[in-house]
């Protein structure tokens, strides 16, 4: 995935392609800077439920197309349908794209190549992993036009953590992606050029992990980080438990003693 398009009335609103196990599915109104639109967002969310339910897709990974990620909620949508019940609605339906994205069985990594502010830098922290080139920046500055990123703010703090999210939300202040990737809103950064490689390889090497492994694993992860410390270690020994009765443990183990690639069951 290098150049990025630009999209037509005609085309869709977001852009899937697939390569040995990866599903890139690709924001593209870049017109617009990919903002969530209530058409956006049910786009995204088709898309995934059906790499949730598509065995071939092993990870996602999430792209804006043109100069921007993703510039959050599309604010002259807002402004053209005001109401109570609307608003309640479209961030309720952010809230459920966000979900799904952590429920899904499988996992996410944004592919950042620049800036993401408000609900875009909300999608980022959402996904499991998060790639961001050098030139990225990130932002959630509701504050400066009066409307605080509450919904952003739920998925921000659980990434980086209460000072930090804190500062952003407060400040709205653009941090570029050095300081992102400090703050744990990403994993990595990379020079512009290496973004697509870099992606690309780590997408590969999860995929190449046991389907069923990755599956247990991610709902574990986000059920236990909620956990209180005794709660949490006894719900992962439980996991674990069911997790060494499953083909995909017996064979791995077996390959690994066996000095043997391991040929996994499948979700």
């Amino acid at each position: 995935m290098t150049a990025q398009p630009k999209a037509s009335p005609a085309e869709p609103l977001v852009l899937v392609t697939r390569d040995e196990g990866v599903t890139h599915l690709t924001m593209n109104r870049p017109q617009a800077r990919n903002a969530l639109s209530i058409g956006l967002m049910s786009a995204l969310e088709a898309a995934i439920d059906e790499c949730a339910a598509d065995a071939s897709t092993r990870v996602v990974v999430i792209s804006g197309a043109g100069p921007a990620f993703c510039a959050g909620h599309d604010l002259k949508e807002i402004r053209a349908n005001p109401g109570e019940a609307i608003y309640r609605d479209l961030f309720t339906q952010c809230a459920r794209l966000m979900t799904k994205i952590v429920r899904m069985p499988k996992p996410v990594i944004a592919r950042v190549h620049a800036t993401a502010t408000a609900a875009g830098c909300q999608l980022v922290a959402t996904c499991d992993l998060a790639v961001a080139a050098e030139t990225a920046q990130f932002a959630t500055p509701g504050v400066n036009i009066g409307l605080f990123c509450s919904t952003p703010m739920v998925a921000l703090s659980r990434a980086v953590g209460r000072k930090a999210s804190m500062e952003m939300l407060l400040t709205g202040d653009m941090v570029p992606a050095a300081r992102a990737r400090e703050l744990g809103l990403v994993n990595r950064v990379v020079p512009a050029a290496d973004l697509d490689k870099t992606v690309t390889d780590l997408a590969k090497q999860i995929a190449s992990k046991s389907p069923l492994t990755l599956k247990i694993g991610k709902e574990a992860f986000y059920r236990q980080v909620e956990m209180p410390l005794d709660d949490a270690y006894a719900y992962a020994a439980e996991v674990m438990t069911r997790n060494m009765m499953t083909r995909d443990a017996e064979e791995g183990i077996d390959a690994f003693v066996q000095k043997r690639h391991p040929t996994w069951c499948g979700a």
